[in-house]
């Protein structure tokens, strides 16, 4: 068959209702959707409520973004205000942009890398000791305890561990009110904000260290690799890129999301808002003042924060292996 008859047959539509007519962009989605409906009845589910309950309350939330609304009256048409107000007139805003930013930059990454790190060393111990570490590090997200524990270790009185050891040893004369006192808040939170986002992202590092083709090893050591450090840049970052892009996401909304750690150590507000976050300041307008077009406006430029960030991570694992 010529060149030229080879051409002509692979223009020629698949489906026979378009023999003879030309195979336009919508006539072949048209084909592809009507050969392929049982999948697109199969996700529909998800499709509906991804587009119920997450495309259209974003949409919608821009929008009121631009308003005056208190979910009584009709929303009044306020343009950039709420953005200005925020930027211009709320200093309070100012520290919870602060703050939510802070708090990204040190337990993000950190949570990330350690989670990472931990798992590396752990998927090289035996399968029956790593299987008993992995329970141990896994178990206090699955229990719950990591607010119960690090409350009784920073307890502000002689019973808490800390006060204890400390005047033990004559290194202060009275009990810290560590979860009031400003010098204390913000590291223990991070410390704490650390220490409980190794549960879902340690795990998923385990099942993608484990997933990794072993013949890769072998083929790089042949190719000049000649470390583990080596070998985990070109080899298992590549290869679980996927996973890395996971535990990247969980990171960055649990970083963003740190207000229920301030709330169940500190409560709300902490003292002299010093941990004040986005997430309090978008709950004080939305729940407390019932003011949703200012509330909106919070919760558009914390979703902006969260898509740049993630679209950065996204950028940064791309370069991995190169």
């Amino acid at each position: 068959m010529t060149k030229t008859e080879t051409d002509v047959k692979r223009q020629q539509p698949k489906n026979q209702k378009y023999a003879g007519k030309k195979m336009t962009k919508g006539r072949y989605i048209r084909s592809q959707m009507k050969r392929n409906w049982v999948g697109y009845v199969m996700v529909s589910p998800f499709l509906i409520m991804f587009i119920a309950f997450t495309v259209v309350p974003v949409i919608l939330s821009i929008l009121l973004s631009f308003t005056s609304f208190n979910m009584l009256q009709f929303p009044e048409w306020k343009g950039l205000d709420n953005y200005v107000q925020l930027f211009l007139a709320d200093d309070l805003f100012i520290t919870a942009f602060s703050n939510t930013m802070l708090f990204a930059i040190t337990t993000g990454p950190a949570s990330f890398i350690l989670a990472f790190i931990v798992a590396w060393f752990i998927n090289e111990l035996s399968p029956r000791l790593r299987a008993i570490v992995t329970l141990i590090f896994y178990a206090p997200s699955i229990a719950g305890t990591a607010y119960l524990v690090w409350g009784i270790f920073f307890k502000g009185d002689i019973y808490g561990y800390v006060n204890g050891w400390l005047l033990k040893m004559g290194m202060i004369t009275e009990p810290i009110v560590f979860f009031k006192d400003v010098n204390y808040i913000v590291p223990l939170c991070v410390v704490v904000a650390i220490w409980t986002s190794l549960g879902t992202t340690f795990l998923s590092n385990i099942a993608g260290l484990q997933g990794v083709d072993r013949s890769l090893y072998e083929a790089g050591a042949i190719d000049g690799i000649r470390n583990r450090w080596q070998e985990a840049w070109y080899i298992t970052l590549p290869s679980m890129r996927s996973i890395l892009l996971f535990g990247a996401v969980l990171a960055i909304t649990g970083s963003f999301g740190f207000g229920a750690i301030v709330d169940n150590l500190c409560g709300n507000p902490s003292t002299d808002y010093v941990a004040w976050t986005l997430q309090h300041h978008l709950t004080e307008y939305m729940g407390t003042r019932f003011e949703y077009g200012y509330a909106s406006a919070i919760a558009v430029i914390l979703f902006a924060i969260m898509m740049g960030a993630n679209a950065l991570v996204q950028k940064f694992l791309s370069k991995v292996g190169e």
